[in-house]
């Protein structure tokens, strides 16, 4: 056997009958935790054609599937993304909500989200229309910030492991410095924002962090401590992260847009984020 198929409920309880209907064999269950998650051992990596049929088969109980190999399994580094994954927010369409100009600069960054602009392009062009806004709006947008669910226990799940996590961003250090202290992060990379006098003056600084830097910062720190690319785990929601995902070990779309949604084996669709972890076999910890 050498790729495990794992269920995991957000609403309705997995049971065996969803094993049953998704044609996988019933007598090579393990359950992680009774009615939430379990895994099923398979003899070979389902084509990806057949994952997303399965997906399907379990949307209307809102069951979350994945597959990973067996070799391997626990992954030794993570890397995710903050916007709209680790955080629900936008983060700089807040900052433009608040400074009345929300709606123009969201659809920017759907669109960017969805592949449909140059990221780079579009984060400059939002943040250039951000002139003159005061860093109090930034502080008051950060201060308001609420981790998703699951993020924390996510977070602490892989360090309990021995995997270091490290939070990447196409947003800004403004917030992920923030969020990274909040959900335990051990690093985070994120752009740089222009402030002067006070005030956002524009500008975003060289070089922009955008999809190959989140590959690139992947692999760098997969070198660093020694691992083979398919020991990472990463996360994330739009088109920005896409390389990084593909090329890590495993790759999870969370919430995913559709670009995701069809290049990727393993999405969280449905649950929170803790299903993370559930595919990789590890404990979900229980926090304070």
């Amino acid at each position: 056997m050498t790729h495990i198929v794992t269920l995991v409920a957000s609403a309705v309880p997995v049971t065996a009958a969803h094993v049953a209907a998704l044609g996988l064999p019933a007598d090579a269950l393990h359950w992680q935790a009774p009615g939430k998650a379990l895994d099923v051992m398979v003899a070979d990596k389902p084509a990806h054609t057949r994952i997303l049929e399965w997906r399907m088969a379990l949307a209307a109980d809102r069951i979350d599937v994945f597959v990973t190999a067996a070799a391997g399994r626990v992954k030794k580094l993570m890397l995710s993304d903050m916007d709209s994954t680790v955080i629900p927010e936008e983060t700089l369409d807040e900052v433009a909500a608040h400074a009345g100009m929300g709606p123009v600069i969201a659809d920017i960054t759907a669109r960017a989200m969805r592949g449909e602009l140059d990221f780079e392009q579009a984060l400059r062009a939002r943040v250039e229309m951000m002139r003159g806004i005061p860093a109090a709006t930034l502080a008051a947008v950060r201060d308001a910030i609420v981790p998703n669910p699951g993020a924390r226990e996510l977070v602490t799940g892989m360090r309990a492991a021995g995997a270091p996590a490290v939070l990447v961003s196409g947003g800004f250090t403004w917030f992920t410095e923030h969020v990274a202290e909040l959900c335990g992060f051990d690093f985070h990379h994120a752009n740089i924002l222009g402030i002067k006098d006070g005030a956002l003056t524009g500008t975003v600084a060289d070089p922009v962090l955008d999809k190959t830097a989140k590959r690139n910062i992947l692999i760098e720190y997969c070198a660093r401590l020694d691992l083979e690319l398919d020991n990472a785990f990463a996360i994330g929601d739009g088109s920005n992260d896409l390389p990084m995902l593909q090329a890590a070990g495993l790759g999870i779309g969370f919430r995913p847009k559709p670009v995701l949604l069809d290049a990727l084996d393993n999405c969280i669709i449905h649950g929170d984020l803790t299903a993370a972890l559930y595919a990789q076999g590890l404990p979900v910890p229980i926090m304070e």
